[in-house]
């Protein structure tokens, strides 16, 4: 995963956990604006998400900051 994606999926998850506290959710289209301007990475979070994790399609923000922080 590039340093870019990563950082981002941290800072909107740190976000939500901060606003709606830790059980709040989230999907890998919480990771990017309503409109698709960047397409490669939307792939990259998407291949992260669903085929190397077998990820719901919603999951707790904290497992996911947990996972990238990790480096899974």
């Amino acid at each position: 995963m590039r340093a870019v994606l990563r950082n981002k999926i941290i800072e909107v998850c740190d976000k939500k956990i901060a606003s709606k506290g830790e059980n709040v959710g989230v999907s890998f289209y919480a990771f990017f604006k309503n409109k698709n301007d960047d397409p490669e990475l939307l792939m990259e979070a998407a291949e992260w998400w669903i085929k190397t994790h077998h990820l719901d399609h919603f999951e707790k923000a904290a497992k996911i900051k947990a996972m990238v922080v990790a480096g899974e």
